[in-house]
């Protein structure tokens, strides 16, 4: 609870009417106005200035304050059942800057009540805020040459207490150190103000009100505030709960917090050898006053007289520690509670709501996610490995919603920066930088579905054709927004085990995740158009930074955020339709106002039939020779799952990235920072590092799969699947321009393949492949050989002797190294005559090349049997 200050124009008073009605509600003579006087500004009557002008400073000032509410703990939690989050809710963290529960005054013990009064302000339920005795018997003191001392009332204090509250709740530390010196410092001013104040209070406010309010807002010492937390800190029991010794305890503290509060066992003074001796003595004279008052009876005094003091401190979970495994994505909470415009306008005004608290925050945490998550990584990636800042990474998402489902990673969660390599670290490697403090990850070969989507979306087919062969010079690609770009020798990427052909398809290059394929593919797009794409899918750069548009990033050089992959595979899966990530499904405030949260924002990153052919070839990655496929096998039960993996250069980080119909998970084993290991050759608990993901994307998305089900994706039209098949042109003997413009004008890409020996003239085309003659799909690439001129072609020996034939073929123009097979024949006009030639009659080749006479051996037929 905080309180507001406000002037009261609407009652403006004169400074008689306002004094009068105060000595009116003390029963007092005008004389007494003139003591009240000098009592609340000594300072004042002792320059010589007359008792009207103070009156009239006294008027001036503004008359109460409205009570709001105080700033209180914020607990987040976590569930295992979306539609019962209160019901099956488990507490992940609280938060306070002032450790306070605002209860009720029928939910605070009427001895902590009583012992309030007796002990601070015996005459509280009789004045009208202020207790002129006690201020009078202050004023004397001070007159005397003692100083400005107490006196004030239950009232004046809750006052004092309101206006620190006010104060601490500034986010300016200049603004807010100065506010607090006003409302603390010990002058004559700032009592005037507190008892003009005081009086406004009563008048607006019932006393069990202003009362509950003082139990509430007041310092028990520490961080401590308010009767309920007190009595659950010191105590480990309910503000309703405590006995008449413990609420005279607490009471105590009030008076004088550092002096008398009860969490130093070791302290001389007040400690447990001594029986918390300073603060007995507070107490004690509390329970005196209570029985003075009759609050409480003889024996009740005697009873709690003889009570030793025996504080049970219970320490409160506070901040994201206490949220174990799940305190990375508890951290990310808190960011949005700080950051998103929903919580406030500005950065301040976030910033004094979050401090002033009082919320319950409901999360999107699954607890059988996470708890799948945090166990497999905790099997598979240690926290630490010797000359390797290793990190295991799990983001997963709630495909339609945006729903941040889990978040783990491999290290211990600590508030403060922590030097690499150690087990605990403050960055969570799931997230941005600006709410998390990571700079991001590449993501190697799964940011290849954007040029996937791109290459659909440009109207070409997954089963069209590309150059993909392996090149040092990729020559110029087109990019609209910077211009065409060239990156000569600097740019020649290679395929993981030498795969992939020289003609590959869109839909073998996703499913063998070949690069030069997707290099091919980018080629016939815009670079800057593939940026755009992958931006529509809500991907950004983790450090804030626009996303790179060049070559590489085709095949994943970008450093992006895993739960940024997350959100965008949970977009393809989709249908297209991505959604930007929420943590928080709903919170209520202290008084049980349900309160706005940040929504999802969702958009259509790609149209339906894309996305449905995006669908169709990441399905393929995960059975069968896809490179996703040890993942999609382990992964029970089975509903149908999309996927791709990801693998940056010498293997430095290895991704695991995919989703069902209902959710998306990406798992990453990553180097976080400095030297890095080669997965494929370092193990990690006896498994190649490399493989890792293989069972951790698993052991994550079977507790999906089981629990949320999955349905078939959408059928990908033949338009989408099958490119359209043409003839292939014959340009044998054609100039290599002229079959150039030939292929091209076919709807082909056209690659020279260079010279081969051939009897076609010098630098006529020799061949092609595919051959002329055949089909292929549009677009697809062609390579010409041109002939050298020294080829010969095999001449048809065919029926010819076994001599004959050997005398053509090592003859002139031939030269052919002649080698002899036979096979049995049962035609006996074929014994000893050749059959058959390899390479066959036609083909070109070069003399001297091997060359094999297949010899017909007759063999008669074995009689048939008759059937009787």
């Amino acid at each position: 609870m905080s309180l507001t200050l406000k002037s009261m124009s609407a009652k403006n008073r004169t400074v008689s009417g306002a004094l009068g009605g105060f000595l009116g509600l003390i029963g007092m003579s005008a004389v007494a106005g003139i003591l009240v006087t000098a009592a609340v500004a000594p300072a004042v009557a002792l320059s010589g200035i007359a008792a009207t002008n103070t009156i009239n400073v006294f008027d001036s000032l503004p008359e109460y304050l409205a009570i709001d509410r105080l700033a209180q703990k914020s607990n987040i939690y976590a569930s295992t059942n979306a539609d019962d989050p209160v019901g099956t809710r488990v507490l992940l963290a609280s938060f306070y800057e002032q450790n306070r529960v605002d209860v009720a005054s029928d939910a605070i013990s009427q001895f902590a009540k009583d012992a309030a009064i007796a002990g601070e302000d015996p005459r509280f339920m009789e004045h009208g805020g202020v207790d002129i005795q006690s201020s009078f018997n202050g004023a004397v003191q001070t007159l005397a040459g003692g100083g400005t001392r107490g006196g004030s009332s239950i009232t004046q204090q809750y006052v004092k207490n309101v206006l620190v509250q006010k104060c601490e709740a500034m986010t300016d530390a200049d603004a807010a150190k100065e506010c607090y010196t006003d409302a603390t410092q010990t002058t004559a001013d700032r009592k005037l103000r507190e008892m003009r104040l005081a009086i406004g209070l009563e008048k607006k406010y019932e006393k069990y009100e202003i009362l509950r309010g003082y139990l509430n807002i007041a310092g028990y010492g520490g961080s401590v505030y308010g009767i309920e937390a007190a009595a659950n800190y010191y105590f480990n029991t309910t503000a309703i709960d405590l006995t008449l010794p413990q609420a005279a305890s607490l009471v105590a503290i009030v008076n004088n917090p550092v002096k008398f509060q009860l969490d130093h066992p070791d302290s001389e003074t007040n400690g447990a050898a001594n029986g918390y001796a300073a603060n007995k003595v507070r107490r004690d004279y509390i329970l005196t006053e209570m029985l003075k008052y009759d609050k409480i009876t003889q024996a009740d005094f005697d009873a709690a007289i003889a009570t030793p003091i025996e504080p049970v401190i219970t320490v409160p979970s506070t901040g994201c520690q206490t949220a174990g495994g799940s305190a990375y994505f508890c951290d990310y909470v808190t960011k949005n509670l700080k950051s998103d415009p929903t919580f406030g306008a500005d950065a301040d005004e976030r910033l004094a709501n979050f401090k002033q608290g009082g919320f319950d925050v409901y999360t999107t945490l699954d607890l059988d996610l996470q708890s799948a998550a945090e166990t497999s990584l905790n099997k598979y990636v240690p926290k630490t490995v010797p000359g390797w800042d290793v990190g295991g990474v799990v983001s997963s998402v709630k495909v339609g919603t945006g729903e941040v489902l889990a978040m783990a990673q491999n290290k211990d969660y600590s508030q403060q920066e922590q030097p690499a390599g150690s087990t605990f670290t403050s960055i969570n490697y799931n997230t941005d930088y600006a709410t998390g403090g990571s700079g991001g990850f590449q993501p190697g070969s799964t940011y290849k579905v954007f040029t996937l989507a791109e290459w659909l979306k440009e109207g070409h087919a997954l089963t069209e054709r590309v150059d993909s062969r392996v090149k040092s010079d990729w020559g110029t690609f087109q990019d609209s927004c910077l211009g065409p770009q060239s990156y000569g020798t600097k740019f020649s990427p290679r395929n993981d085990g030498g795969e992939g052909g020289s003609n590959e398809s869109a839909l073998h290059s996703t499913t063998r995740s070949i690069n030069t394929g997707f290099i091919g593919m980018a080629k016939k797009l815009d670079l800057c158009g593939i940026r755009k794409t992958a931006e529509n899918f809500f991907v950004h750069a983790a450090d804030g930074g626009e996303l790179g548009q060049n070559a590489s990033s085709v095949i994943g050089t970008n450093y992006v955020a895993p739960l940024t992959m997350a959100v965008a595979f949970a977009g393809i899966a989709n249908n297209g339709m991505t959604c930007s990530p929420v943590v928080i499904r709903s919170m209520v405030s202290s008084d049980g106002t349900e309160l706005p949260v940040p929504k999802s924002e969702c958009k259509q990153s790609v149209e339906p039939d894309v996305a449905a052919g995006m669908q169709y070839a990441m399905a393929t990655t995960t059975t069968g020779s896809g490179t996703a496929a040890a993942s999609g096998s382990r992964t029970s039960p089975k509903v149908p799952i999309i996927g791709k993996t990801g693998t940056t250069d010498s293997a430095k980080d290895t991704w695991m990235s995919g989703a069902s119909s209902q959710v998306a998970t990406v798992v990453g084993v990553v180097n976080v920072s400095g030297a890095f290991k080669n997965q494929r050759i370092t193990s990690l608990n006896g498994m190649s590092a490399q493989y890792i993901r293989h069972y951790v994307w698993p052991d994550v998305m079977s507790v999906a799969n089981a629990k949320y089900g999955g349905e078939a994706f959408p059928d990908a039209s033949s338009a989408i699947i099958n490119a359209v098949a043409v003839p292939v042109p014959d340009v044998r003997g054609k100039s290599m321009s002229e079959a150039k413009s030939t292929i091209q004008a076919a709807g082909f890409s056209f690659v020279d393949g260079g010279a081969t020996a051939s009897e076609m003239p010098v630098g006529t085309v020799a061949s092609t492949d595919p051959a002329g003659g055949s089909s292929s799909t549009r677009g697809a690439t062609i390579t010409a050989y041109s002939s050298d001129g020294t080829g010969v072609t095999i001449p048809n020996v065919v029926g010819k002797s076994e001599a004959d034939a050997r005398s053509t073929l090592t003859g002139d123009p031939y030269t052919f190294t002649v080698a002899k097979t036979e096979e049995p024949t049962t035609d006996k006009a074929q014994d000893g005559k050749v059959i058959a030639v390899q390479p066959g009659v036609g083909t070109s080749s070069r003399p001297g090349d091997a060359v094999t006479i297949v010899i017909g051996k007759f063999a008669a037929a074995a009689p048939e049997k008759k059937t009787e």
